[in-house]
């Protein structure tokens, strides 16, 4: 079934039209909503398929195992952006010394393409087939597993050939092509919380890949739009985001942006500043509260670099810091759950 509806430039109105103005306005046909089932009904089917019970016993690979084992937590780090494949061997070689001699385990990253810089005129990446085979080569040569983003569903496929797990960039995290053809790859999916979202959307996209048959997810917070050129890192959100029944991964470098907050000439054009200062005391609390794995944009000269310098970590600094967030995961009981007992004091209390 259909109504009619009589469209006018400036307004769409519905019902009885006069004759002598009928004939002046186009219509279209548009169909009937849908009649919904009851809410009552609907509330029983919900309950009848909770969350928890429709994905627990979805199937894990073993590298996903791995990382939701780790101890204290598993590190995803590296530069921001793939410069060279020299520069690529460089940092790679000296993040895996570390992490091993620390005792962390390392996903390494950089990206291939950076789709989504301020400027079009910005750095982006060698591109798609350039960046992969410079990524498979650190791989083969360092033994590391890979972590890097895609942008368009069609990228899922070639980018799961190299990498394990499979970045969705913030911006994109409700996009559900984009998550499905992520999961269909089979890979380990981290997605990153929109700067705009809620904590409980990422449920929703932690269900898109798992509806696609993929368990392997994981969800990340890289921090919350704080006016038009902030970002705050709220700790309730890492909490909250378990509700997606998966690992919980703290982006402490991205978290520190300042988007668009920085003018980079004369023309007015802007780029994303940071405050790199406050990655520790970011850092620190993410452990504290009890993470599963941290996200750290690394880079043995920030400044110099071409996207995002000033919020990736001096790798003079790397170990150090390192070393510290273990010793405060060790000590920490955040990923426990803290049993609230409301019982009245009794007199013994007091």
């Amino acid at each position: 079934e259909t109504d009619t509806i009589h469209a006018h430039p400036a307004r769409a109105t519905c019902g009885p039209i006069p004759e002598h103005r009928a004939h002046a306005l186009p219509s279209v046909r548009v169909p009937r909503p849908v009649r919904r089932a009851p809410a009552a009904d609907r509330a029983i089917a919900i309950k009848q398929f909770p969350f928890s019970q429709r994905h627990t016993t979805m199937a894990e690979s073993e590298f996903y195992r791995s990382l939701k084992g780790a101890s204290p937590f598993f590190l995803m780090a590296g530069p921001n952006v793939i410069q060279s494949e020299e520069h690529v061997f460089r940092m790679c070689r000296s993040i895996k010394r570390i992490t091993t001699e620390v005792g962390i385990p390392l996903v390494f990253k950089s990206s291939f393409d950076k789709a989504n810089r301020t400027s079009a005129r910005s750095f982006r990446g060698p591109g798609v087939d350039e960046g992969l085979k410079i990524l498979r080569a650190a791989k083969t040569t360092f033994d590391v597993p890979i972590v890097t983003d895609i942008h368009d569903a069609f990228q899922a496929e070639p980018v799961a050939q190299v990498a394990d797990v499979l970045q969705i960039p913030a911006f994109l995290c409700r996009q559900t092509d984009l998550l499905v053809a992520a999961a269909k790859t089979g890979k380990v999916i981290n997605v990153k919380k929109g700067q705009f979202c809620a904590a409980s959307v990422m449920r929703n996209s932690c269900d898109k890949i798992r509806g696609a048959g993929n368990g392997n997810v994981m969800v990340c917070e890289r921090g919350t739009m704080f006016g038009y050129s902030d970002l705050i890192v709220d700790p309730r959100n890492l909490v909250w985001m378990r509700d997606a029944m998966c690992p919980v991964v703290a982006d402490v470098t991205h978290a520190l942006q300042q988007p668009a907050g920085r003018a980079i000439d004369a023309s007015g054009g802007v780029a994303s500043g940071g405050l790199r200062e406050l990655i520790p005391a970011v850092a620190r609390t993410c452990v504290a509260v009890g993470v599963d794995g941290l996200f750290m944009e690394v880079h043995d000269d920030p400044d110099s670099s071409p996207v995002d310098g000033p919020t990736q970590w001096p790798l003079r600094n790397f170990e150090q810091l390192l070393r510290e967030l273990k010793q405060i995961a060790e000590v920490t009981k955040g990923r426990e759950t803290f049993e609230i007992d409301l019982t009245p004091a009794g007199e013994d209390w007091f």
